[in-house]
């Protein structure tokens, strides 16, 4: 059986789309290929987005930030998720026409100051599980506690 192929894109690929993409393997993963890009990616994770995921028991060490032109002509998507404005914006068409589109905003943590950063970091994780719960049900795939 083929998975449907799901694919998380934001600007620099470096926090928003790597907590979905890692998010939604502790979740569902059986049931999913995740992958995630950026428009115009940073070349690396945020160290806070790595440290909140290990916070809440997710391994993204072995993701990377990567670009979009990776998967263009090559990877079919089931589903394109845009978490940022930007990428929403500047998507290359033949994604946006492919399968499912959706686009759930979510804050930059690149753009959090230092005080806060990771707090805000934090809430923006929170808030990518609860909108994936919520996705998830709606497809009739029963989410898995990986907390």
């Amino acid at each position: 059986m083929n998975k449907p192929k799901v694919l998380f894109l934001c600007t620099g690929n470096s926090a928003r789309s790597q907590m979905a993409e890692g998010i939604l393997r502790a979740m569902a993963g059986e049931q999913f290929e995740v992958f995630s890009a950026g428009t115009e990616p940073k070349g690396r994770i945020l160290p806070e987005v790595q440290e909140v995921m290990r916070e809440v028991g997710v391994d993204i060490s072995s993701q990377y930030s990567k670009s979009v032109s990776e998967y263009l002509g090559k990877v079919h998507f089931a589903y394109v998720i845009t978490v940022c404005a930007d990428a929403e914006e500047n998507c290359p068409a033949v994604f946006l026409n492919m399968g499912t589109h959706e686009h759930w905003p979510f804050d930059d943590p690149a753009k959090f100051d230092d005080e806060s950063r990771l707090t805000r970091t934090r809430r923006v994780r929170d808030q990518i599980e609860h909108h994936l719960r919520l996705w998830l049900v709606s497809l009739g795939v029963m989410p898995h506690d990986y907390r």
